[in-house]
């Protein structure tokens, strides 16, 4: 294994968008071993960027409906195995997991379901909560486990700049925040809060509406989360709230 790797994770809202907005030199500046894009909306063939293909190591998993979902890993280390869902039909025709396998530990790349308006989804979401934190409990009984990505929750009130306005929302309900609760239970670290305990205005997607990233008015919903085992090893996480280009904004991941 490399001494030392460097995890990205961005949900780039539409990836050939974000490529015309400059994601290329965005995430060169970031210098990262492996990156994980959620939501990139496109199947390999509609990307022909020179960029992507400087990468020696891609794996797409497009959701089934065009122009929807979908995640990404590009990666400058070779992965012993790549795979993509949690082997759960039902939850693998939108795109939401790939993970490879390194050395050290498993990485999944997630893009969680959205509850939606007036908690729609919110059935659909437990289900998909219960299946997730089977799913990378069951890989971290053979290795470590690191998960990142858009997990569409933010866990307490200090990952959200308005609680109170927002406790029926999607992200911010009593249910979302107590599955969150439970997949940390299972044996798994937020670094970000782990590390920045009191970090307060620390937030990675804000709503296009009413200049709310001009003012932060921000949740905090992407992660990196790691097995408690891999704590000790995790020497930076970090979000990187200048890059712009998407609603949400880049995390990051320093293992040594």
């Amino acid at each position: 294994m490399w001494g030392k790797m460097k995890l990205v994770s961005w949900n780039v809202n539409g990836l050939r968008a974000t490529l015309g907005k400059g994601l290329a030199e965005k995430m060169d500046t970031l210098a990262a071993d492996v990156l994980c894009l959620q939501e990139i909306k496109a199947r390999p063939e509609q990307v022909a960027d020179l960029w992507l293909a400087g990468w020696p190591h891609a794996l797409w998993n497009p959701a089934q409906r065009p122009g929807y979902s979908g995640v990404l890993i590009l990666s400058r280390v070779a992965p012993l195995s790549t795979s993509t869902g949690i082997g759960v039909p039902e939850h693998d025709t939108e795109g939401r997991v790939a993970t490879m396998e390194f050395e050290d530990f498993y990485l999944v790349n997630c893009y969680t379901p959205n509850s939606q308006n007036e908690l729609a989804r919110l059935p659909y979401r437990q289900e998909w909560d219960a299946a997730f934190r089977h799913y990378v409990s069951t890989l971290a009984e053979k290795k470590p486990v690191v998960f990142c990505g858009d997990l569409n929750v933010a866990h307490e009130e200090i990952d959200l700049a308005r609680p109170a306005a927002n406790h029926f929302s999607a992200g911010f309900s009593d249910e979302e925040r107590a599955g969150f609760t439970e997949l940390l239970g299972a044996g798994f670290a937020d670094t970000f809060r782990r590390l920045h305990p009191d970090a307060r205005d620390a937030y990675s997607w804000w709503s296009f509406r009413g200049g709310a990233r001009a003012r932060n008015v921000g949740w905090r919903i992407d992660y990196f989360c790691v097995s408690e085992g891999l704590l000790p090893r995790v020497t930076s996480a970090q979000i990187h709230a200048d890059i712009t280009g998407s609603d949400h904004c880049p995390v990051s991941l320093e293992i040594s």
